[in-house]
């Protein structure tokens, strides 16, 4: 049998006699448009007799005494203004938005307000948690989708559900429940049944409240008893430790007076050293000043001595090698040449000495050449010219680095410069067999050379002495009558080493020759 709707105070009188349909005819009735919103006053009162003589024979107040006018006499037209919603409390609000989200999945799709189809959706632990907000709302605005859980809501209750229904809530039963089943069916007198539900739920929090500060409130007192009765026990220890305590400051105060007569005594004794061990300090400062000043005079007469003796070995060391190497080369240049001369030529034995033949021999080339020649050999950028001078026995060529570099690679970083430098002199060197030596402006070793090819010396210049100056002490350190090609673009070089007797020749010969290896 269908259950009528129960009582809503924001709902009219005619509204109030409406039969709650059936879950198969709740379709047709929304379509209708019958249960969507609730009619206008007006609509009512103009529609209340056909109504109430066609679908509900039941009066709006069955106790009510019925005239043979009652029905056409119209009810005078009257608006009633809804209640706003009442103010539930947390428990009763999370109630009713479980028990709306438990229900929801089982209703037809089109009876599903659109706002609660995706929330119908949601799993049944996540439905009631992130859809109470929109359950909560749509139960407020839609008084049919209220009707149409209240429906199902209130056949899951079973009895309790009735006497909900009926106004008579059993004593007891759960008062959130009944409120909760009272805000869906709203049966006449179901505000009141919400506002018992809140006294209720908030007599329980607060009888819940003070039992709990009861429990504090004595275990506060039990452990303020505890720390009564061990401040007791601390305060009976406390008196004794002090008494014992009063007892051993006696005793050293008594030992503290006969530690300061001792101190006093001590200390006499102590200044009376003191003064001793002064005047002794004086005696040995002063002693132990003379000593050092001693000491250091003949350290510095020591120093003099060595510096002289090391000048002496160093200058005595220094000349014997200068004198032992000019003269060994000397012999060993002497004696390559004639050995050569003679294996060549193979001459007989003559009345002339070798250097004789070796100074004749450069005289006639100098003086039998074709003009042509004549004129390469004074060309001093001739690679040619180059050539017949490293040709000579034993022949030492001296590389002005820098002056060559610059001229030929200045566009290059300076390691750069060296390192092409001495490669190239590293191939002169093994093609000739002739000693090379370069030598580089600079007051220390530079860093980034590259390896030092065979029969290639690398030199710099000392601080406070230029590549110049080392060239010159080179060419003088030869002994005479041994072919020194000294490359170098600066006049004043070339001038120097000619009177040394040296054969100066430009940059531009080098790099020529460079050029063509």
């Amino acid at each position: 049998m269908p259950l009528t709707e129960p009582y809503d105070d924001n709902l009219s009188q005619e509204e109030q006699v409406v039969a709650v349909p059936a879950a198969g005819d709740l379709a047709d009735v929304a379509a209708a448009g019958g249960l969507g919103d609730p009619p206008h006053p007006q609509t009512a009162a103009d529609g209340g007799a056909d109504a109430g003589t066609a679908d509900a024979q039941t009066p709006a107040d069955p106790d009510a005494e019925q005239t043979p006018d009652a029905e056409q006499t119209p009810e005078p037209d009257t608006e009633q203004t809804p209640e706003p919603e009442p103010s539930l409390p947390e428990p009763v609000r999370q109630r009713i938005v479980s028990l709306t989200a438990a229900v929801l999945p089982g209703l037809p799709g089109d009876e599903v307000p659109v706002p609660l189809r995706r929330v119908a959706k949601f799993a049944p632990n996540r439905r009631a948690r992130l859809g109470a907000p929109v359950i909560a709302a749509q139960l407020a605005a839609d008084p049919l989708f209220r009707q149409r859980v209240t429906a199902r809501v209130l056949a899951d209750a079973g009895d309790l559900g009735a006497a909900v229904v009926d106004g008579t809530a059993p004593a007891a039963a759960d008062p959130v429940e009944v409120a909760a089943l009272a805000y869906l069916a709203r049966p006449r007198g179901w505000r009141q049944l919400i506002e018992a539900s809140g006294a209720a739920v908030r007599a329980e929090a607060d009888t819940a409240v003070v039992a709990e500060l009861v429990r504090q409130a004595e275990q506060r007192a039990n452990r303020a008893d505890h720390d009564r009765a061990v401040a007791r026990v601390e305060a009976d220890k406390l008196r004794d430790e002090l008494a014992r305590v009063r007892e051993e400051l006696g005793q050293l105060r008594e030992e503290s007076r006969q530690l300061a007569r001792a101190l006093r005594e001590s200390q006499a004794r102590e200044r009376r050293a003191s003064e001793l061990l002064a005047t002794e300090r004086g005696r040995a400062a002063r002693a132990a000043a003379d000593a050092d000043a001693e000491l250091r005079r003949a350290r510095a007469r020591l120093a003099e001595a060595e510096a002289a003796a090391g000048v002496a070995r160093a200058s005595a060391k220094e000349a014997r090698s200068v004198d032992d190497a000019r003269l060994w080369l000397l012999l060993e240049t002497i004696g390559q040449a004639a050995v050569g001369l003679r294996r060549e030529l193979a001459l007989d034995p003559v009345e002339k000495l070798p250097a004789d033949f070796v100074a004749d021999s450069f005289a006639d080339s100098s003086t039998a050449t074709s003009t042509g020649a004549a004129a390469r050999a004074r060309d001093t950028d001739d690679p040619a010219r180059l050539d017949q001078l490293l040709a000579l026995p034993r022949a030492h060529l001296v590389v002005d680095g820098y002056n060559v570099t610059k001229r030929g690679f200045g566009e290059m970083s300076l390691e750069q410069q060296r390192k092409r430098l001495i490669t190239g002199l590293g191939g002169i060197a093994a093609q000739t067999g002739d000693e090379v030596t370069v030598v580089f402006d600079g007051a220390e070793r530079m860093h980034g050379l590259p390896p030092t090819p065979r029969g290639v010396r690398v030199l710099f210049s000392r601080k406070g002495e230029t590549a110049d100056e080392l060239i010159r002490r080179l060419v003088r350190a030869e002994p005479p009558g041994r072919a020194v090609v000294v490359v170098s673009s600066d006049r004043e070089v070339a001038d120097g080493v000619r009177r040394h007797g040296a054969y100066p020749l430009g940059a531009d010969s080098l790099l020529r020759r460079l050029s063509r290896s």
